[in-house]
């Protein structure tokens, strides 16, 4: 209808411009024609993916049971003796929460979820702990490169977690409100690291082997960092997570510039496998080489896979027996009945963990999690590592001059160095070199070959 009213104006239009010019007048007129056509279009507006949210419940009377989330690397190409470790660690926790009468007088129910060290696992344990089995908290993990994607989904959906094992510096850096960790971060390990070297003669030039993660390159690069502002010159090598041959690398580094040391920075099994093929090449440790190797080999399964393993140094997170206190006595009592080895450290942690968080959620007197985050930052409690607080976060900033990872951050964990000098020697007696207050034969290093 309204196109044929626009032709009819036209022809009128038309037509009076042909009359005037027949015409000895002139007409001026202005015409205004203002045409509407109406037009119904057909949008389709994809709609914005919204999670599905966290479904824990507020109040300790809806539930039966306390859900808390736990993931772990309890498959290749995680570190799967930690994962297990700290799996047995947890247990033995709830195990004597329940049966002290649970939290808020409910069981506390872990729930266990395998992330392999996986990024994407990371972020599907979280996913699917939060909205799925409805956890009110998270606390475990082992890998950082599982811990970085995982904080990002307790951040989403407001969970409290406390980190056990995840050293990147970025997770406590993030400043999530909440996001705690017991681990030291992974620039405290740098500097420990830097501090135990500076202490032997004459090294002038360290290797270092890690792993593509989370983890491996920032720890690398903060190691090479430090010990550079101390003079030593340091080369990097890496592999992706879950290498089996690393026999290419160890011809690089034999071609080059000889190493006074080499460090290992990969996790799990693939610490082990480059460890027992770099010293069948001959590699380390020798009296001019020292081998540092990674803390797993803590583990009696180091000697397995690593047989010719002795005089290797390796890092250890933790105490040592004779730091022991009532509550590292009473845990490790209960874990030699599976494992014969003082626990280690992320089998403390993963203990802690749950028990910092049982507390939290007790004083918090609530499932809410604003309740249970005030909770945490208030903690005060002495466990099998020690007494912990966590001295800044949203109630306390962290203050100029300190680093952002010190938020929600245990600032005491214990970082030492020992050193096997007898084939098939159990951790709990290898010898402590560092650092000297702890030092078990007055040494920062036994030469190769020799017997203390």
């Amino acid at each position: 209808m309204l196109r044929k009213m626009s032709f009819f104006i036209l022809v009128v239009m038309v037509l009076a411009v042909v009359l005037s010019a027949c015409q000895p007048q002139v007409i001026e007129k202005e015409v205004e024609v203002v045409v509407t056509e109406i037009v119904e279009v057909e949008v389709e507006v994809e709609a914005e993916e919204v999670p599905a949210g966290r479904c824990a419940p507020m109040d300790a009377a809806e539930v039966d049971m306390i859900k808390i989330g736990v993931p772990l690397p309890m498959s290749a190409p995680g570190a799967v003796a930690g994962g297990l470790a700290m799996q047995y660690a947890i247990n033995i926790a709830v195990d004597e929460l329940n049966a002290d009468g649970g939290v808020l007088g409910k069981p506390v129910q872990p729930i266990f979820y395998d992330t392999q060290s996986l990024p994407e696992r990371g972020t599907a344990a979280g996913e699917y702990l939060i909205t799925q089995e409805c956890v009110v908290a998270v606390v475990g993990e082992y890998h950082s490169s599982a811990g970085v994607a995982m904080n990002e989904v307790v951040h989403k959906y407001h969970i409290p977690t406390v980190f056990a094992e995840t050293w990147n510096d970025g997770i406590t850096a993030a400043g999530y409100e909440e996001s705690f960790r017991i681990a030291p971060a992974s620039s405290m390990v740098a500097a420990a690291d830097v501090n135990y070297i500076s202490n032997l003669e004459g090294i002038e030039f360290v290797v270092i082997v890690t792993e593509n993660t989370d983890y491996g390159l920032p720890a690398a690069d903060q190691t090479k960092e430090a010990l550079a502002a101390i003079g030593i010159e340091t080369e990097i090598y890496s592999a992706d997570k879950g290498v089996a041959d690393y026999s290419a690398i160890i011809t690089r580094i034999q071609a080059g510039t000889h190493p006074d040391i080499v460090m290992t920075l990969t996790t799990g099994e693939d610490s082990y496998n480059f460890e027992n093929q770099a010293i069948e090449a001959g590699l380390m440790p020798t009296a001019d080489t020292i081998c540092i190797a990674n803390q797993v080999a803590v583990q009696p399964a180091f000697w397995d896979a690593v047989p010719g393993g002795n005089y290797c140094s390796f890092r250890k997170v933790g105490l040592t027996p004779a730091a022991a206190n009532d509550v590292t006595k009473a845990f490790e009592q209960e874990y030699r009945k599976r494992f014969d080895i003082f626990p280690e450290s992320y089998a403390l942690e993963a203990y802690d963990s749950m028990m910092i968080m049982a507390n939290a959620i007790e004083n918090a007197g609530s499932l809410d999690p604003d309740a249970i985050i005030d909770a945490l930052e208030a903690t005060d409690i002495d466990l099998a590592q020690g007494h912990y607080y966590f001295p800044y976060g949203k109630n306390n900033p962290v203050p100029e001059g300190e680093p952002d990872w010190m938020w929600h951050q245990w600032p005491d964990a214990a970082v030492l160095f020992l050193q096997y000098f007898e084939e098939g020697q159990n951790s709990d007696d290898a010898a402590v070199i560092y650092p000297e207050v702890y030092q078990t034969h007055d040494t920062f290093l036994i030469p190769f070959g020799e017997t203390p």
